[in-house]
């Protein structure tokens, strides 16, 4: 088991790498130049180069890949173009802020995708398979910022149930008062993954059910409550690989539902930094999020392995 996770450990490192240099292309590639919202348009060549030398923008580029992936990789994450302020401080408050959103969102979600999937399995072709798998695939199919915009509409403007912006709070709610202002997003976000999730367990359990073991559980004797349990274990390393996809996708894609709900978020702060063209905050953003993802699916692959041994080979 620990060779297993030494080598996924050292499998993240070319993963890594390649993310920070696609970041750092990609982000060259945006048009405008963040210097030219600093200054005036009347402002000198002399005050133009100084402010260039400034943030490093004055270096070739591979200079300033490498000096960004050495101070990154420090912990220095730099300062903001726009505001001034520590990269590092800002993103360490939209991250807080966005875990308050994807916490919630992915157990509502795993819980409900994982009880939808095995209950449509264990009744396949009723009313009650048809009736959750069209749920799942609602929950699929339907775009989170038009789903945000209508909750909104409805438990926010016609009803006044639920605030429609803002987090109310700082740190962590303690109140009724102050959870109303998560319940929309957190419901907003968790449909996605309850609905990849319920797919997936469903013809996962589907086709654990076929298995001959199932069988020979049964004629042992064993009741439902056992046989369920040992065809959810089966089940679970592939329900596994999608939780932890979909949890990284909460941190990484919830760009909309953030802006819609104007939560302070990571996913709205580099909406904010993409519009002020503040490279400082882009990279560190994007990069931050990617090492959460490829963190999630480390963990999932090593859950994976202690559940189902012959992943280890």
């Amino acid at each position: 088991m620990l060779i297993f996770i030494a080598k996924r450990l050292l499998y993240t490192i070319p993963i890594l790498l390649g993310v920070s240099l696609m970041v750092f292309g990609l982000v060259q590639l945006i048009p405008g130049n963040p210097i030219d919202l600093l200054l005036p348009p009347e402002a000198s060549p002399e005050v133009i180069a100084q402010m260039k030398a400034a943030y490093g923008f004055d270096r070739p580029l591979y200079v300033q890949y490498f000096s960004w992936l050495w101070r990154t990789v420090q912990g220095d994450l730099g300062y903001s173009i726009f505001t001034g302020a520590p990269v590092a401080r800002e993103l360490f408050n939209a991250l807080g802020n966005t875990f308050l959103l994807a916490i919630p969102a992915a157990v509502l979600g795993f819980a409900l995708g994982v009880t939808l999937g095995t209950v449509a399995a264990f009744y396949q072709g009723t009313w009650i398979d048809k009736s959750l798998s069209a749920l799942a695939i609602s929950g699929v199919s339907l775009p989170n910022y038009w789903l945000a915009i209508v909750l909104v509409v409805i438990f926010s403007v016609t009803l006044n149930w639920l605030p429609a912006q803002g987090m109310g709070f700082e740190g962590v709610p303690t109140s009724w008062s102050e959870t109303r202002s998560l319940v929309l997003p957190v419901v907003t976000l968790c449909l996605i993954p309850m609905g990849v999730v319920a797919r997936v367990v469903r013809a996962t359990v589907l086709e654990v059910l076929n298995q001959e073991f199932v069988a020979t559980l049964h004629a042992k004797g064993l009741i439902n409550r056992e046989v369920l349990f040992h065809v959810l274990k089966n089940a679970a390393p592939a329900a596994l690989a999608v939780m932890g996809l979909q949890f990284g996708y909460l941190l990484a894609g919830s760009i909309l539902v953030e802006t819609v709900f104007n939560w302070p978020g990571s996913g709205n702060l580099l909406n904010q930094a993409v519009f002020r063209r503040d490279v400082p905050v882009m990279q560190a953003t994007i990069v931050v999020l990617a090492f959460f993802f490829v963190l999630v699916n480390l963990l999932v692959d090593i859950a994976q392995a202690a559940i189902d041994p012959r992943i280890r080979r």
